[in-house]
């Protein structure tokens, strides 16, 4: 275990955490956000704004506690990219809508891309580094 893992590790386990806790404190917004991007069918709007914040809140438990760290990587590394291409897919869309991620409030911008971006390499870094001879 490296600094550069523990950091990895830690700082996606505090995103997973206020982004599943932001949904799970309001499903109908999460539900709203999910409807917005106009790239699920209506019977999953609901399964996915409300499934959604249980799968981000396991990935936070297990990245902070450090069990199966490499496979809750490649889960956050899976989510973040699908989260990277519905974002540049809404802004290729001309989409003026609130992107979703931390609850109500952030509309979509090149922020919101640049930081899951960012977080995608985090995870993608995450899985690289916790490797094990």
């Amino acid at each position: 275990m490296t600094i550069g893992t523990v950091a990895a590790r830690v700082g996606l386990a505090i995103v997973w955490t206020w982004a599943g806790l932001a949904k799970m404190a309001d499903p109908d917004a999460a539900a709203r956000a999910v409807r917005a991007y106009d790239l699920a069918p209506e019977g999953l709007v609901k399964p996915i704004a409300w499934g959604l914040p249980f799968v981000e809140v396991a990935l936070a438990v297990l990245l902070l506690l450090g069990l199966a760290t490499r496979a809750a990587a490649w889960v956050s590394t899976g989510l973040f990219l699908a989260f990277v291409v519905m974002i540049s897919s809404a802004w290729a869309r001309g989409l003026s809508i609130d992107c979703g991620c931390f609850g109500v409030g952030e509309a979509l911008s090149a922020r919101t891309l640049a930081r899951d971006g960012a977080l995608l390499a985090a995870a993608v870094a995450l899985i690289v580094l916790s490797r094990r001879p």
